[in-house]
């Protein structure tokens, strides 16, 4: 049995505990704002940059000429997988959900014979796939947990990328990140990078009548820097969405921790009472049988 000192000192540490976790969840409440907000941002711009890209495309080109960024190479042999998590833990079971969905993809796509490459993005992805997968992965990227992600680190990834496809890497990437719902509910997805997913959208707009553009350089180099901008949207979408769902995760993890924090301390303030009680119960006692032994 604990001494009271010993409960004394536990009831102190888990109260200062408690303290961490509250402040850590209204920070967390704080920041869910921003990214929401970032979030819905950036879908705006992805949405608005490929309907753009779209038009100039159906009005310039047949889609045979279009860049292999678009129609693919023709094979899919070698997949790339981008897999997104957070940098730290303390955001519940966030990060292993994802992994648990990345390993299942991954193995599904080893089971139908195809190669498969890894690119993570945050330490813990990294962490919790290099066990099984540490000879496909093939490069990995921090982004500082401290500061707000931003459409050039997104940039930078889409660069790497596009390097990777055009030195023949791969033939297929998709990204896995998770989708915000609500501050109890993220869900893991997986998205296609390249090929962009484009034929759909090319056969819709055929048919309707598009407005003209004039281009102050060459059409295709418009085209092209479009077509990387639009992926390197994509990716910063994927981010910010991921991020936003580490940011609900943490707030429910932290909103339990502090529950718990709660009732742990209720239970150790019991038990100091009741250990304290016994103590003076017994010191009364040796107190009488003193008393009435003189």
């Amino acid at each position: 049995m604990a001494s009271l000192k010993e409960l004394k000192n536990r009831i102190h540490s888990v109260k200062e505990t408690q303290k961490i976790t509250e402040a850590m969840q209204l920070v967390s409440v704080t920041k869910l704002r921003r990214a929401k907000e970032a979030v819905q941002n950036a879908s705006l711009y992805q949405s608005h940059i490929r309907d753009f890209f779209i038009k100039c495309a159906v009005d310039e080109f047949s889609l045979e000429d279009l860049s292999p960024l678009i129609r693919g190479t023709g094979r899919s042999e070698v997949y790339l997988f981008i897999v997104c998590t957070a940098e730290k833990g303390l955001c519940g079971g966030f990060n292993s959900q994802i992994i648990r969905f990345a390993r299942e993809r991954i193995r599904r796509v080893i089971a139908d014979n195809k190669q498969v490459k890894i690119l993570t993005i945050g330490r813990k992805g990294h962490e919790g796939l290099y066990k099984e997968f540490s000879s496909m992965i093939i490069d990995s990227v921090e982004l500082p947990s401290k500061k707000e992600i931003d459409f050039a680190q997104a940039h930078n990834i889409a660069q790497k990328v596009i390097s990777l496809f055009t030195s023949n890497v791969f033939d297929l990437c998709f990204c896995i990140h998770s989708e915000f719902k609500s501050i109890i509910q993220q869900i893991p997805i997986i998205s296609k990078i390249i090929p962009v997913d484009f034929v759909r959208n090319y056969k819709d707009r055929k048919e309707e009548n598009l407005s003209i553009y004039h281009y102050e350089s060459t059409v295709y180099s418009v085209l092209e820097n479009i077509l990387f901008q639009s992926i390197s949207a994509q990716i910063f979408w994927s981010l910010l969405e991921n991020k936003a769902s580490e940011i609900g995760a943490r707030i429910t993890a932290m909103d339990n921790a502090t529950r718990n924090a709660g009732r742990m301390v209720e239970h150790l303030i019991l038990s100091y009472n009741r250990q304290r009680q016994m103590r003076i119960t017994t010191d009364l006692i040796e107190i009488i049988a003193g008393a009435e032994a003189v």
